[in-house]
């Protein structure tokens, strides 16, 4: 394993000459050439802007360099619910997040749900996972689902420890995240010894946990993950001086729902520069070390002579706002948070091409079947991504019948008080709340303002509108919220009966703790009143 850890830069440039001979894009598969081998890494909380300029002057990640190098890089890829399950559960099911109703954190796809790897295993290709899946129902914590469930209640309560930082380990350590190479470990390991051997196509997943924030049980018995803990190796790899700090809005100015989202997520006190920077520093030290992760990947599959033979996709469930817009974490439509990395190298793939076209995860489902030659079902919200890798990607609009123009996200879990829809097309995002008229939408002009901080909503009322009406076109979103207030309602008061006398007690002790303590009686009077 090259010394037990990193990708590192002498053993990338012998990568680098060799790939040139073993994965030269070739035309478009014959039915008779056999079908390639399919790895797809997962990570969790990437900012996609990381994998390209300017954002990717900030971090060393050479194993996306490679990738970018020999392969396809999507400049506008978006998670299509910016929280792990829902978004997980529209990547592997191909349905956006109001079809499979994946609410939050808890509610996802039925255990037996049919995916794309299913179908796949079913047509000949040998399946293989190893590490983090999470897109069925019934997981996370019990603090997690309640705080979702109570959005609409009228208080607020920080659920989460202050963001910070920490260092671990000297200079040396590589293994910072100790699972995640674990799995990763598991995945050469299979490489080397099962999928070398195989006379079928294989397909194998690896799910990663990096670079999303690490528990922090300093804030109490139920603690939510604020720390972002890398070790000093990693955190040489960031460039300071060209971390950004992002502006503020005053937080009398913020939107109302991002205010809620701040306030939650313990992010409305003072914060000095040195503390942002820091965040965001060992934030891109910890997107180094899953990097590194996803160059063993690559490593191995060169050394056992596959790399020729296998597409490689990279991409992550959502991204992380690294205290850009006064938060951190997801949950958010803001780029942070709803940009992800998708990177395709492998044969056929077009190389050193960058594509502007906006695409989302639910993409990847019809993409699978595509690689292996197994008919798309019609129904599915994802278009594959295989024309736009095998041809140069056009600016222009698609055909009718074709690609849209634009993708859709959708969030609907806690640290968010409101259900939100976001449309990307063209220059514009768009951002609609709840039933469209109690929240103010926005409306950003990314070519003009990449950072966020201008909603035009107001100064272009015929754009918003026009947007409103595509949106409502692919989604009756007034409906869709409704529903989810009311299945928000319906869990809750399930939940409270089956704790019967110990409720009180139970409900104090969440992740809120610290707030709901100093007054019970007022917040559970809340909740009465919303009930």
């Amino acid at each position: 394993m090259r010394g037990g850890g990193a990708l590192g830069q002498a053993a990338l440039a012998l990568l680098l000459m060799a790939a040139g001979a073993g994965a030269r894009p070739r035309p478009a598969a014959a039915v008779d050439q056999p079908r390639p081998n399919v790895v797809l890494v997962a990570c969790d909380s990437m900012d996609g802007r990381l994998t390209f300029f300017p954002g990717n002057q900030t971090v060393d990640l050479p194993a996306v360099n490679f990738m970018k190098r020999y392969g396809t890089l999507f400049l506008n890829a978006y998670t299509n619910s910016p929280i792990c399950c829902p978004s997980r559960a529209a990547m592997w099911s191909g349905l956006f997040t109001h079809l499979t109703e994946s609410w939050n954190n808890f509610k996802g796809l039925d255990p037996d749900y049919v995916t794309w790897m299913d179908h796949m295993e079913k047509h000949g290709y040998r399946a293989q996972k190893f590490g983090k899946l999470d897109f069925t129902s019934g997981h996370h914590s019990v603090s997690n689902r309640v705080e979702a469930w109570t959005r609409d209640v009228d208080f607020l309560l920080r659920q989460e420890g202050r963001p910070m930082v920490k260092l671990t380990g000297h200079r040396r350590q590589i293994r910072v995240m100790e699972a995640d190479w674990r799995n990763t470990d598991k995945a050469v390991n299979w490489i080397k010894e099962e999928a070398v051997n195989l006379t079928q196509p294989f397909i194998l997943y690896l799910g990663l946990n990096l670079p999303h924030p690490y528990p922090s049980p300093y804030a109490g018995e139920n603690f939510g993950s604020s720390t972002f803990l890398t070790s000093p190796y990693w955190l040489e790899k960031v460039n300071y001086e060209a971390i950004k700090i992002p502006k503020w809005s005053s937080l009398s100015e913020m939107h109302p729902v991002d205010y809620y989202s701040s306030y939650t997520k313990n992010c409305t006190g003072e914060f000095t520069k040195e503390e942002v920077r820091n965040i965001r520093a060992y934030y891109y030290a910890m997107c180094a070390e899953t990097d590194a992760m996803l160059g063993e990947i690559i490593s191995v599959l060169r050394d056992s002579g596959l790399l020729g033979k296998t597409i490689i996709i990279f991409t992550a469930d959502h991204g992380e706002l690294a205290m850009e817009h006064r938060q951190f974490y997801k949950m958010s439509m803001y780029e942070g948070s709803s940009h992800v990395p998708l990177l395709v190298m492998g044969p056929s793939v077009r190389k050193q091409q960058q594509i502007p076209n906006v695409v989302s995860l639910v993409d990847i489902y019809p993409t699978m079947l595509d690689i292996a030659r197994i008919p798309v079902p019609q129904n599915l919200s994802g278009y594959s991504l295989i024309p736009l890798l095998h041809e140069k990607a056009e600016s222009k609009a698609p055909p009718r019948g074709g690609r849209p123009s634009w993708v859709l996200s959708e969030f609907h879990g806690c640290n968010v008080n409101s259900s939100v829809y976001m449309l990307r097309t063209g220059k514009w995002k768009y951002i609609a709340y709840s039933d469209g008229s109690s929240v103010p939408p926005q409306l950003f002009d990314l070519a003009a303002d990449p950072d966020e901080l201008t909603n035009v909503a107001i100064k272009f009322p015929v754009i918003v509108r026009s947007l409103d009406k595509i949106l409502r076109s692919i989604v009756n979103y007034p409906k869709v919220s409704s529903s989810v207030q009311e299945y928000n309602k319906q869990q809750f008061i399930s939940w409270k009966q089956s704790l019967g006398h110990n409720y009180s007690s139970v409900i104090a002790n969440l992740r809120w703790h610290q707030d709901w303590l100093k007054d019970q009686k007022k917040y559970e009077n809340a909740i009465d009143k919303w009930l």
